[in-house]
């Protein structure tokens, strides 16, 4: 799977794959045990970062080997994959899962990924919000491996030549994207608002924003309540009144980047990766650029986390190559090569403030605020139901099918059915 051009959807993944028997188990912390080569697979390493990362490794551990394969772009495909390999038990292939953060709860309810212990691993290292997407009823069940952020893109230019800062509130940005846009030609706001994955994204940050939340109880109760009908009818009004284009209710990613950065767009919600393809040289708004946290009803908003967990297989048979390999990738060394060569913004607190890193990537600050006081999706061993849920409910208010109320009751029914079910 690709890192979707978008990174946001954190969809980077990567499958630690059993390739031989070679050294024998040796003792290990945690209770893990068992070294050996392993075979690293991944899906759409864009940036060509990760080979050179594993020379690195293979170079120190001549009898651990690790040997780099792709699994498919789409990350249904390759969740669909590591899903049947998971479940032949000991016939599996894999090692260790690279897994988007949405998966982690799902995987370790099924008992497909192991328990792993915290002191063998620099937690305390990393942007707090981000563990929380690693553990699952307590217990931590991968590692943090890359995290995202939401961030508010605007055209600097013309709020500068308008004498006015960015939106704080979503009061200014439905008033900028009113009365402003239309000034300079452009169309006033735009996230990810077809029913995928990325909607789900945009949804939950509305009603994070607003104060609410969708799911407790990883999954078994529904909270939905007035602040998802706050959130929900932000979006709702937006695409009602025009300054949301009804043509945004078939962005993803992608098409939403690309919006912006032919210069259609005054505000866009997207992943830092935007940020950097819209600044690039050859884009038409290069040089004109900037990004805040996203807003809120009353300040600042939330964003959603995104990303990708280190996870071990239940089966694995190297488990202690696998620790000690995932110890590697989120050491300080490897994760500043992370973002340096790979482009995808790493777990590391340090990272954020190293002034070298911060002129080479000025969005780091912001996207450093934004991931600290970032939310996980909703937590739910069935979270593919729940997405889909959320999808299908609130596109269908976007496009003024149903009402706010009539949506939040909707959603309450569907989410209730899946967390009884």
């Amino acid at each position: 799977m690709r890192w979707i051009r978008a990174a946001g959807r954190g969809l980077l993944v990567l499958a630690v794959v059993l390739a031989g028997y070679g050294a024998s188990g040796a003792q290990a912390d945690g209770g893990l045990r068992g070294r050996g080569p392993l075979t690293l697979a991944t899906a759409g390493d864009l940036t060509g970062y990760l080979g050179p990362l594993l020379q690195g490794w293979n170079r120190a551990h001549p009898g651990e080997k690790v040997t780099l394969v792709e699994l498919p772009d789409s990350a249904d495909e390759t969740r669909a994959q590591m899903i049947t390999d998971l479940r032949a038990g000991e016939r599996g292939r894999f090692d260790v899962l690279n897994i988007d953060v949405t998966w982690t709860s799902e995987f370790a309810a099924a008992d497909w990924i192991r328990p792993l212990p915290r002191n063998r691993f620099p937690l305390g290292s990393f942007l707090p919000p981000v563990v929380d997407t690693a553990t699952y009823d307590g217990r931590l069940h991968a590692v943090p491996y890359v995290t995202n952020a939401g961030l508010l893109l605007y055209r600097s230019d013309v709020l500068a030549r308008e004498g006015l800062p960015p939106p704080r509130t979503w009061a200014e940005l439905e008033r900028y994207a009113k009365t402003i846009a239309p000034r300079y030609g452009l169309d006033g706001y735009a996230g990810q608002f077809l029913p995928y994955e990325g909607l789900t994204v945009n949804a939950a940050e509305a009603v994070y924003s607003a104060g609410g939340t969708i799911l407790g109880d990883e999954g078994q109760r529904v909270t939905v309540g007035s602040a998802a009908r706050e959130g929900i009818g932000f979006l709702a009004r937006g695409v009602r009144e025009g300054w949301i284009p009804r043509e945004a209710l078939e962005y993803k990613e992608e098409e939403s980047r690309q919006a912006f950065q032919d210069g259609r767009l005054l505000f866009l919600r997207n992943w830092p990766y935007a940020y950097v393809s819209a600044s690039a040289r050859g884009s038409a708004v290069a040089g004109k650029v900037g990004a805040v946290p996203l807003p809120g009803p009353d300040g600042p908003g939330t964003s959603v986390l995104g990303g990708s967990n280190l996870a071990v297989s239940a089966h694995a048979e190297h488990p202690d190559t696998a620790a000690r390999l995932i110890a590697y990738l989120t050491g300080e060394r490897v994760q500043r090569q992370v973002l340096t060569r790979g482009a995808l913004p790493p777990v590391r607190a340090e990272l954020y403030e190293d002034p070298e890193l911060v002129r080479r990537f000025p969005y780091l600050p912001t996207l450093r605020a934004s991931i600290l006081t970032a939310a996980p999706r909703p937590k739910s061993p069935r979270y593919d139901q729940v997405s889909m849920v959320v999808q299908a409910v609130v596109h269908d208010a976007m496009a003024g099918h149903r009402t706010p109320e009539e949506t939040v009751r909707r959603l309450t029914r569907e989410l209730a059915a899946i967390s009884q079910g």
